[in-house]
């Protein structure tokens, strides 16, 4: 027996009777013999309502005040849960993310966490209480609440799981395991019984809303073994660690589509050396993630630059990369919101070559164009019309898993 770490989503505890349910799953796993830490999120669309309201107020509203808002539906969740582990005669305490000894840094909205200070957790762990803790959310250096962005429950169990060195971390959520393709929209996609981190890493960043990518990256980084089952259904999940036991690894692991990206077009800038680190690293001073990235040859001393962001920050990139052009005429800078990124990722696709003209021809006979492509030693990304993407991700998977 060991210590637990539980992270439940919004879904999860989204009425009362979800939240008993989550009741009896924490206190079966503390009547097993273990130590049992709960990291909790919003129940339900809470976040998205408390965003709603603070733009209704003001639409122009500092990200201070907005995460000051944002952390309340946390507080909210773990209360009601606690009072209902109560209620099934279990000690147990709820704290807030700066009483569990989360500090963070001080970015507003999408802050990094820069140590958890355990002294409170083992206290209440000591005496034999169930802890269960608000996701998403530390404190700066300025005493200020700060929230870790979306998916920041993730990170913050498996934070926690790292800095208490727990036995394992699971993560509780809507569907049971991690498949080859959203189950919800793809009728055969198979429920994988383990998954390497650089393989959920890749995947939960190209768009599979399973686990955050934060909280994978920092589970292979602190080795926490992550396992990812429903708490609707008492199944076995997806086990998502270092290595897969398996002699022959299936070719590939997920087919992912991410909707929530911007196409930024610059055309025309010269064609001379550092051009690219200029554009890019003021991208990055203001904290805004590039992935695909297109150079065209050099034409007449001028080039094109063709990346992909976030839609959420595309506004503030088509700003940072319009005053960095504005002294220069000739430039023009088009954006293009109505596509998406679909993937495909696999270990095994360091050793089957033909890969990518599987997937090619997968979306050819789809007739899906492709506009830009990316790739790795595990993954083949393209940007295609969004109103593509479901056939897409369809073509795709029957051509790896039919």
């Amino acid at each position: 027996m060991g210590l637990i770490v539980q992270k439940f989503g919004g879904s999860s505890v989204a009425n009362a009777e979800r939240v008993m349910n989550v009741a009896q799953i924490v206190t079966e796993t503390y009547k097993a013999g273990n130590d049992v830490i709960v990291v909790v999120s919003a129940q339900g669309d809470t976040t998205d309502d408390l965003i709603a309201k603070g733009k209704e107020i003001n639409p122009a509203g500092s990200k201070r005040e907005m995460d000051m808002l944002m952390s309340a539906g946390e507080q909210i969740s773990i209360a009601l849960l606690a009072m209902a582990i109560e209620k099934l005669g279990f000690r147990v305490v709820s704290l807030l993310g700066w009483q569990a000894g989360f500090e963070s840094s001080s970015v507003y909205g999408a802050a990094r966490i820069k140590r958890i200070n355990c002294d409170r957790l083992r206290t209440e762990i000591g005496q034999h209480r169930i802890v269960v803790v608000a996701g998403f959310q530390g404190l700066n250096k300025y005493d200020d609440i700060t929230t870790f962005g979306r998916g920041g429950s993730d990170t913050s169990a498996v934070a926690i799981a790292a800095a208490m060195h727990a036995d394992k971390c699971q993560i509780y959520t809507d569907v049971d395991g991690v498949y080859t393709a959203d189950p919800r929209k793809i009728s055969n996609a198979v429920k994988l019984d383990e998954i390497t981190y650089d393989e959920m890493l890749e995947l939960a960043t190209l768009g599979a809303q399973v686990l955050n990518n934060r909280s994978v990256e920092m589970a292979k980084k602190y080795n926490v073994e992550l396992e990812v089952l429903s708490s609707l259904e008492r199944k076995p999940g997806t086990i998502v660690k270092e290595a897969n036991n398996k002699m022959e690894r299936m070719l590939i692991s997920g087919v992912a589509k991410d909707t929530d990206v911007s196409r930024i077009s610059v055309i025309g800038v010269a064609d001379e050396p550092g051009i690219a680190f200029k554009i890019f690293s003021r991208l990055a001073a203001k904290h805004i993630n590039v992935d695909i990235i297109l150079q065209s040859v050099g034409r007449e001393n001028t080039k094109d630059i063709s990346f992909t962001v976030a839609r959420g920050q595309g506004d503030e990139a088509v700003e940072i990369v319009k005053q960095f052009t504005s002294s220069v005429s000739g430039k023009d800078i088009v954006v293009d919101n109505n596509v998406a990124k679909v993937s495909i990722v696999g270990a095994g696709m360091e050793s089957h070559p033909g890969v990518a003209a599987k997937m090619f021809e997968a979306l050819y006979n789809a007739r899906v164009n492709i506009q830009m492509i990316a790739t790795s030693e595990i993954k083949i990304s393209v940007l295609i019309n969004q109103d593509d993407a479901d056939r897409a991700v369809t073509a795709i998977h029957a051509a790896f898993f039919d």
